[in-house]
Formats: C-alpha cells, structure tokens, sequence
C-alpha cells in the first residue's frame, strides 16, 4: 500500500498510508485531541478532517486555539446561513460568504432588506439545520456542469466565469441538498456548530463596486460550545459600553464624514491624545538612535515595481497621473526609507540605521469592511526601518522585542508572539528565507520570549515576528510586528562598505510597534473605557468657578497650569456647580479644581478625583507637581 510522509508543527514526521483522513490522524494521537479538531491544514491549504490524503507535506490538526480552526467552522456557518435564507426566502440569490476576522457574512441579492424579525426566524432555521448533523462534502465538477448547478444564480456564474482555468476543476460544498460553490476550508459535520448568532445586516456590493448590484449583508458568529455563546454576548454588552465610535463623539474625540470615507477627523481633544502619543513614542526612539525622517506621500510607478508591491499589493493602492506619468499614493513606507538610505554611502561603521517616520499611508478597503478607528483608508503607521550588518539582526531584533515589551506594559497590555514563515508566493531564494526565519528564532530565544509558529504566513518579501495584545475586556488584536526582509535590499542593490573594505548588501529590519496610530487610538479608547490615565487624558485637570465672582481667580489658577505643561480647561459658565461638574465627569476628566469664595480667600483649590473624592484647601503648587508626576511617571 502507497505511503505519504507528513512533516507535525513539531518538525516530527510520521508515515501513513495514502487516503487516510485528518480525523483518523487526530483519533490517533489522542481522543482529546479528536474530539476538539475543527478541520486540518496540509502545507498552506486547509481541509476537511473526513478528507482522503494523497500528498506529503506539512500537516497540523486545527482547534478552536487555531485562527484557521475558528475559521472553518465561521466558513460552514455561513453555508448554514446561506441555505437557511434561501429555504425562507426562496427569491434571494446567494453571492459570497467568507469567514472574516471575528465570525462571518454572506451577502444576498434581495427585493426589500432583511428586517431584526427576519434575523431571528434565519436563526432558529439555522440551529434546526445544524440539529440535522449534515455532512460537509467536496465535489469536483467542471466549468460546463458548474455553470447547470448555477444557471439561476447570475452571481455565481460570474464567479465560475472568473475562476475556471483551462482544465482545473472547480469545488462546491454540499450539505444534503443545498450546494455552494466554494473553494474550501470547512468543518466536516454541521454538529461541529453548537451555538449561532446573526449579529447585524447592512448594505453593500456585488464586487464592493458601487456601480453594481446593491446587496444585503448578513453578520454572524458560531461557537464549538454553547458557553462561549454565552460569555461572547456578556463581552459584547460590555464592549458596546466602551464602543470607540460612541466614546469618541462622547468625547469628541474624533468624527467620520460622508466627504472622506474611511478617513478618520480628529478633533482638538483626539489630536492631543494623538500628539501625546506620538511624544512617547519619540522620546523612546531617541532614547535608542532612532533618526526621524519624512518621506513623500506619492511615488513614481517605477518606484513600486521595483519594489514589488506593484505585482503583489497593486488591488489595495491608489493611484495618479502628474504630467502623463503614472504615480502610486504609498500604502507603505519602505521604498521611500530605502531611497534616502541609498542617497549616501555608508561603512559599517555606520550600520545600524534605525530610521524611523510616522508615515501617511493610503489602503484601498472595500467600503463593507471599513469600521471606525479599526479599519481605514488612510491611517499613520509608527513605521521604521533598521539598516544593519547580517551579523547585527539578532540584536537589532532583540533591542525591538525589548521595545514593544515597554511599550505595551506602559499602557497596561499583555500580548502574546507569533512568528510567521515563508508564504506560497513569495520572493527570494529558500535558502535566503530559512537564515531570515532562523535569525527571528534565535532572537526571540534569546529574549526569552515564547512564541507560536504559522507556517506560511509571512509577508512576500520576508518572514516576520507578530505582537497581539489582549485588552481589558480579554480580546485580542494583532498590533506591532517586526519584518526580517533580505528581498528590498537586493532589488534596490543598496550596499555599505565593510571590515575588508569592500561592498556588502545590508540587511532590513521592518518594524511597527501601535501598527496604525488610529486603530491602536481605537483599542485604547476601548482598553480604558474612556477613562484615560493622567498622562494620556486630553484634558487632564477641569477648573471650574463656583460662581461669576470667582471667574477671575479660577482664570488665573487654568493659567499657572497651562504654563505648569499641564493640559487644563476653564468653565467660568454661568451655569451651577453641579452641572458643570457633572459635564466633567461625563468628559472623564481625572481631576476636577472647584474654586469658590472660600479657595480664593485661602488661595488654595479643591480637587475632587474621578472616584468623586474631594480634597479641600490643597496649594496649587503642590497639585501641579502631583500632575506632573503622574504624568511623568505614565501612572
């Protein structure tokens, strides 16, 4: 009997016979591990576990722990969704529905919208199509026998038009009788699903192009256990407290414009926040030799070709003709860093470069998926690039992961690590990618650092280290990252001099630590609640007058910590005490200075906390150095 060779996560390899299934794989190494397998993964692509393997490769079983675990069983439920909307809604055409980030959609083409009524009824059909135990199988057909499948879904047959190479078979997905063309990435049993939510609908596009058909989105998200169901909902309460998009007009923080989609409008409060921000940041680089540098917004096409965004990232860029010549706005920031690299020559000596700019970048997103600070178009990434000897990355490397640690403890984050591999379609020699992936290894070992694996995940141009922070509600998100790239150095034949006085090739270190300084604002906003610390707080101390008499007092007291350096506001409104100090709390303002007859006398203030605790006769002096240290210190 044939045998196949497969390569675990553990670099161990164990032989099978050929044909055998993922399940039997997992029942094997053990009935936990059987019971919680969602789907599997062979080199890069993710498969059923009830599917025949004929092929070596690099195998692993995926869990719910596994993003793409979690995504095979998003991917089944919206099937489910799809069959459950079309067995209630008999004129609605399916079009796409891929798992996303946190759950899934799918979009329909439908005569009026879904309504919150309609949701619930798709629900419950879903729980009874899921209580049915259908099998997941894969078909393979041709072009000609899927275009019959389709012939009432025009949508479908645009896909198949689109997707059918000469000769290659396309995939479709049953589950008994409703069918969906699919390339794959399931769980092999709707049992696998125990709980479902829809979430939300919303208007989109067939294609994410406004000139077509206008469509209907349905979110969801599905669960392996009926308790995580449960404990989502009670996160999602608490998150829809703390929503940025709320706080941040609470706060008016920041705005969103229907002139600018996917931009974000930051006000003068968000612009402190921002501007503060960016002060730790630049006080940390320069504590470590970080040299800032602004590069333009909009480059040459030539430029983007050499660099191979042209070939690899041309769908997501945005582009511009200046005297008949053809010009990308940048989505990234490199190409411009190693132009004014290359602009001197350099020893040794000299390396390492750490080169660092907050750099405006513009990102073609689809209008269905862009969402407040989280996802926009336009957005400034805390982007450097360190020019270093191959002898100097595991240092470098390590002086970033020293970085990223302090950083994300300032602001009160755990995070956990991952390092990603050499990608299906990548550029550069294997050799080049496995000393870039080694030197990345050894570097986190030597920092200590534990870290997960995902194989084939790296950037086209180098593998890469990736920081996911957990907030306070317990979520998580994929923030810094570090990219090893030998590739950018070679097509831009950058060069120093070495120890033999000859040229060498530099090596180039990619690295963000907020990642986007608007969706890091938006974690925040979220992480704390609004409730930012003494140091980040746009308004850090609120002087309010008691009445119109003692204006002019309260107005001197704003003035000395204005000069101070301390972020104050005057409200000498003629409104009452307690409304304005209401306003304040409302503003989640950390300090409130009430000043009345009795502080002017005195010449001392009164300080109420935000736990609503006041303070009477405190000297002004001794207050603003208590500011000063809190802000000092980042308490």
């Amino acid at each position: 009997m044939a045998e196949i060779t497969l390569e675990f996560p553990d670099k161990s390899k164990k032989k099978f016979s050929s044909g055998i299934t993922a399940q039997k794989i997992a029942e094997q190494i053990g009935p936990r591990l059987a019971q919680a397998a969602l789907s599997a993964k062979l080199d890069d692509k993710i498969i059923e576990l009830d599917l025949p393997i004929k092929e070596n490769g690099k195998f692993s079983i995926l869990t719910w722990e596994d993003i793409e675990g979690k995504k095979s069983l998003w991917h089944t439920a919206s099937h489910v969704l799809a069959e459950a909307v079309t067995s209630l809604f008999p004129d609605a055409k399916p079009t796409i529905g891929p798992p996303i980030e946190e759950g899934f959609y799918y979009d329909f083409f439908v005569k009026k919208n879904f309504t919150p009524e309609d949701l619930a009824k798709i629900e419950k059909k879903m729980m009874q199509i899921i209580s049915e135990k259908r099998k997941i199988e894969r078909e393979e057909v041709d072009k000609k026998k899927a275009l019959e499948k389709f012939a009432q879904n025009k949508f479908k047959q645009e896909l198949i038009e689109e997707f059918a190479e000469a000769g290659k078979k396309l995939s479709i997905y049953r589950q008994e009788k409703f069918y969906d063309l699919c390339k794959g990435g399931h769980v092999s049993n709707t049992e696998k699903i125990k709980a479902v939510k829809l979430l939300k609908t919303s208007a989109s596009y067939w294609r994410g192009d406004s000139k077509r058909e206008s469509l209907q989105r349905i979110y969801g998200i599905a669960f392996p256990k009926e308790s995580m169901l449960q404990e989502y909902l009670k996160q999602k309460e608490e998150a829809e407290k703390r929503n940025h998009l709320k706080l941040g007009k609470e706060l008016d923080l920041f705005s969103m414009q229907d002139e600018a989609p996917g931009t974000i409008f930051f006000h003068a409060k968000g612009t402190q926040l921002w501007n503060t921000l960016q002060e730790f940041a630049r006080t940390e680089q320069k504590k470590r030799n970080y040299q800032e540098v602004i590069a333009p917004i909009i480059l040459k096409k030539e430029l983007w070709l050499k660099s191979g965004h042209w070939d690899h990232y041309k769908d997501n860029m945005y582009f511009t003709k200046i005297d008949d010549e053809e010009y990308a706005v940048k989505p990234m920031n490199c190409p411009g860093h190693i132009l004014i690299y290359a602009n001197a020559r350099h020893s040794y000596r000299d390396l390492p470069i750490r080169m660092a700019e907050f750099g405006l970048v513009h990102r073609h997103e689809l209008s269905g998926v862009l969402n407040g600070l989280f996802r926009v178009r336009k957005f400034t990434q805390d982007d450097a690039h360190i020019f270093c000897t191959p002898e100097q990355i595991e240092s470098e490397v390590k002086g970033v992961l020293e970085l990223a640690e302090h950083y994300y403890k300032t602001f009160g984050f755990e995070y956990r690590v991952e390092l990603s591999t050499r990608p299906e379609k990548a550029m550069g020699a294997k050799e080049t990618w496995d000393k870039a992936e080694a030197s990345l290894k050894n570097a986190l070992k030597a920092s200590g650092k534990e870290f997960k694996l995902n194989e084939g995940d790296g950037a086209f141009y180098g593998p890469k280290i990736d920081f996911h922070i957990k907030d306070s509600l317990g979520r998580s998100w994929q923030l810094g990252t570090i990219q090893l790239d030998f590739q950018m150095p070679e097509k831009f034949s950058l060069k120093y001099i070495d120890r033999n006085d000859k040229e060498a090739r530099p090596v180039m270190i990619h690295r963000a630590i907020f990642g986007s300084m608007e969706r890091f604002i938006g974690i925040l906003i979220e992480h704390y609640a609004g409730v930012f610390p003494v140091w980040l707080a746009p308004v850090q101390v609120k002087v309010i007058s008691v009445s119109d008499k003692h204006a002019a007092y309260a107005e001197k007291i704003h003035e000395e910590f204005v000069n101070q350096g301390i972020r104050s506001e005057l409200d000498a409104r003629g409104e009452t005490v307690s409304f304005k100090v209401r306003e304040a709390q409302m503003q989640k303002v950390p300090y409130i200075v009430n000043v009345g007859e009795k502080e002017e006398t005195a010449k001392t203030i009164a300080v109420r906390d935000r736990t609503g605790k006041v303070e009477f006769g405190i000297p002004l002096k001794k207050f603003a150095e208590r500011v000063m240290q809190e802000t000092a210190q980042r308490k």
